[in-house]
């Protein structure tokens, strides 16, 4: 059984993106290196992984990415901000969590 993750992330501007995947650390490495060069985070330079939280199953880890997308951006950002109030690059901390978990 793999591991899941729902992550946000973001740039300068604090546009959002919303996505799940079952290798975080690969995922938000193609996010800022372009490795989708037409893709919508690669053309609004999505830069920092602002908010992940880890998800048992794909089923629920799709579930819980489809429920934060419906969110307003009002409540997407109080997400983020309970657990990273200045929107850092969470990225070494997903590397260290993902080899524990």
């Amino acid at each position: 059984m793999s591991h899941w993750f729902v992550y946000i992330m973001s740039n300068n501007s604090h546009t959002l993106y919303v996505g799940a995947t079952n290798n975080l650390p690969k995922r938000i490495w193609e996010h800022k290196n372009k490795v989708r060069d037409t893709a919508f985070t690669a053309r609004y330079t999505f830069d920092r992984c602002v908010y992940f939280e880890s998800i048992g199953e794909q089923k629920a880890a799709i579930e819980r990415e489809q429920q934060i997308k419906r969110w307003s951006r009002k409540k997407k950002i109080f997400l983020i901000e309970r657990i990273n109030p200045n929107w850092i690059d969470l990225s070494r901390r997903v590397s260290l969590d993902a080899v524990l978990s």
